[in-house]
């Protein structure tokens, strides 16, 4: 798979030569379609998908969600980090395609693995992310302001994806197969 420049603050020079094999990660808010994407990329490239959400699914042998409650967001990052790990082992010879979780990129040793890597940015804004997971309508009122946590940990968040990535690509308007599709023409440049 070619890659375009990609020159990124995780270390990726890999973009400088078109033959070069490299592993594409995804990163980018809850919603943005990360593992849509990932799956309809990785066929279209025929390369090898992971996602570090299914991965520490699969490490836990209980959903994600359920290791924030049972485990604690501790233990979650720590199960979190071995998914990145594992994941990009897993690139075969051709690369791969790796959904990242939306809060990885904040842990440092997730960033340094990422080096060597196409992170492409799939951008969402609040309101996208607010209407896909169904926080846009009105509900009874919920101690801690849901959508106020939610807006907070985008505005964090988006400054990192835009550092990392080699590649942004706003997702609010498109379906995952034109988003993967595009990426995939970018790729093999």
């Amino acid at each position: 798979m070619s890659v375009p420049d990609a020159g990124n603050e995780a270390g990726n020079d890999a973009g400088n030569d078109p033959g070069v094999t490299v592993g594409v990660v995804l990163v980018g808010p809850p919603t943005a379609g990360k593992s849509s994407v990932g799956a309809l990329l990785a066929r279209q490239l025929g390369v090898p998908f992971a996602d570090t959400d299914a991965l520490v699914a699969q490490a836990a042998r209980k959903p994600v969600g359920d290791v924030f409650v049972d485990d604690g967001e501790r233990v979650f990052r720590e199960l979190e980090r071995g998914a990145v790990a594992r994941g990009l082992e897993s690139f075969g010879p051709a690369g791969g395609v790796l959904a990242l979780g939306s809060g990885a990129v904040l842990d440092p040793d997730v960033r340094r693995m990422l080096a060597n890597t196409v992170i492409v940015y799939l951008e969402a804004s609040f309101a996208t992310v607010a209407k896909r997971t169904g926080m846009d309508r009105p509900r009874v009122v919920i101690p801690g302001n849901p959508r106020g946590m939610l807006r907070a940990m985008l505005e964090e968040r988006r400054p990192v994806y835009a550092d990392l990535a080699s590649i942004t690509v706003p997702t609010d308007d498109m379906a995952p197969e034109e988003v993967a599709a595009d990426l995939a023409k970018r790729l093999r440049g």
